[in-house]
Order: C-alpha cells, then sequence, then structure tokens
C-alpha cells in the first residue's frame, strides 16, 4: 500500500511541473538503454518499503543540496510534503544539527546522507553502527540504496543542465531562495 502511495505522491508531483517539462526525459529518450535503466531502478526504490518514505525524502533532499541540482531539490520538495516532512524541517536542512525541527534518528539519518555524498564518503562507520541500532538492516541498505542513486541522479541532472520545473511552487522548497528566483 505504501507503494502505491508513494508512486500516486510521485505522479501528483510530475503533473504539477510548470517549465522546462521535457529536460530530463529529452535527454534520456536518446538513450533507450539509460532511460529504461533509470526507470528500472526508480521504480525498485519505490517499491522498496521498509524504511520510512519521511527518512529517505531527507536523506535525498540533503544529497540533491549537497550536489546542488536544482531539479531534485524541486520535487524531493514536493515529495517531501506528501511524506509529512515538515515546511520548518525543509528550511531547516542546511543547520539541521542545531534544528529542533528533527528527531535523532532524523538528524542520524541527514548526517549519514552527507557523510555518503562527501568524496570521499567519510566517517561512515560510526554513523553505520548508530543508524542499525534504530534501522534493520533491510532498511538500512535502503536508505544507502537511495542516497546512492540520489547521488547519481543529482550528478547526472546537474551534468545535462536539467532544470527545475516548479513542481514545489506554493510550498516551502529545499531549493535555496537566490536560486529559485533566477528561475
Amino acid at each position: 500500500m505504501r507503494a502505491l502511495t508513494r508512486i500516486r505522491h510521485y505522479l501528483q508531483a510530475v503533473r504539477q511541473a510548470k517549465r522546462n517539462r521535457s529536460d530530463l526525459f529529452g535527454w534520456l529518450a536518446r538513450r533507450p538503454q539509460i532511460l529504461f535503466g533509470t526507470i528500472g531502478y526508480e521504480t525498485a526504490l519505490l517499491f522498496s518499503n521498509r524504511l520510512d518514505p519521511k527518512l529517505k525524502e531527507l536523506a535525498e533532499l540533503k544529497t540533491a543540496g549537497l550536489v546542488n541540482c536544482e531539479f531534485c531539490l524541486d520535487i524531493g520538495s514536493a515529495l517531501a510534503h506528501s511524506s509529512g516532512l515538515t515546511e520548518q524541517q525543509l528550511r531547516d536542512l542546511p543547520r539541521h544539527r542545531t534544528s529542533d525541527a528533527y528527531s535523532d534518528l532524523e538528524k542520524l539519518v541527514i548526517s549519514f546522507a552527507e557523510a555518503m555524498t562527501a568524496t570521499p564518503a567519510i566517517d561512515l562507520a560510526d554513523l553505520r553502527t548508530e543508524l542499525l541500532t534504530h534501522l534493520s538492516k533491510g532498511q538500512f541498505a535502503e536508505l544507502t540504496a537511495s542516497i546512492a542513486w540520489e547521488n547519481q541522479r543529482a550528478r547526472h541532472n546537474q551534468g545535462l543542465g536539467v532544470r527545475p520545473t516548479g513542481m514545489a511552487e506554493g510550498m516551502a522548497c529545499a531549493i535555496p531562495e537566490r536560486a529559485a528566483n533566477e528561475h
């Protein structure tokens, strides 16, 4: 049931796109193998439902922010609302360590996303150990797959020049204010 809800929210977010709609699919259509591989992995992550979607969205948004993929922050912000993230959580993401908007587990997940996204990945052992006291191995595997995929997705979009589409317009968005006003 959770997978169907996530798919519905994903499709709603895509329907809300107001501009630059064909950027990503225009590029991917040129290489059908990559398009189908992308769809396959995205679908696998949508149907992986051991991890609370809220934790997954936090990790993906933090990763997208570190890579500076405005398209990912746009769609991620729209999906975050449907997963139960608050406007305060979206605004406080850059300063998550000192924010009261997050639980200890949420702060740990965000810190893990930061560590995995750093090049090279840093300080993973202690974070992994701590996370495994809160998550099952299946949930942890899903979290790492989501963060790794968001790194790939965000860097791919950055390289192609994929721009935000306005999926999160009218709601709190993790795109920094200055960047959102430029588009």
